[in-house]
């Protein structure tokens, strides 16, 4: 993240409000990030059968997550259109697997658009 980045997104109110919000959280990623021990405590309270030598180091995934101006975390596509431009935003891990319904939504969207002149 270059400084300009860091600096807009520490001007943000609305990352400001989400860092309130779920600071527990944030530290919680963090922790596991650093400790092995931690991780893998975590990672037990989903599969209590893992053991230390079930887990290994790994490079952290990092994925974007939309905000909302108040603060919360966007849990679900947004889909918008602005003329002829249909955009999907904040497209979560399921993505590819809800590609058909979206497409679907898309498809409706536009033919109902279009029988109506919109």
């Amino acid at each position: 993240m270059s400084g300009d980045e860091l600096s807009r997104l520490a001007r943000s109110a609305a990352f400001r409000r989400m860092a309130r919000q779920n600071w527990r959280a944030g530290v919680r990623e963090m922790r596991g990030s650093v400790s092995r021990r931690a991780f893998l405590a975590e990672a037990r309270t989903y599969l209590p059968w893992l053991g230390p030598g079930d887990v290994m180091p790994a490079p952290a995934g990092v994925r974007a997550q939309a905000v909302d101006p108040d603060g919360s975390l966007v849990d679900d596509f947004r889909i918008h259109r602005i003329g002829p431009m249909t955009s999907v935003r904040n497209a979560p891990s399921p993505a590819a697997t809800a590609s058909l319904a979206i497409a679907e939504r898309i498809a409706a969207e536009l033919s109902l658009s279009l029988s109506t002149g919109r």
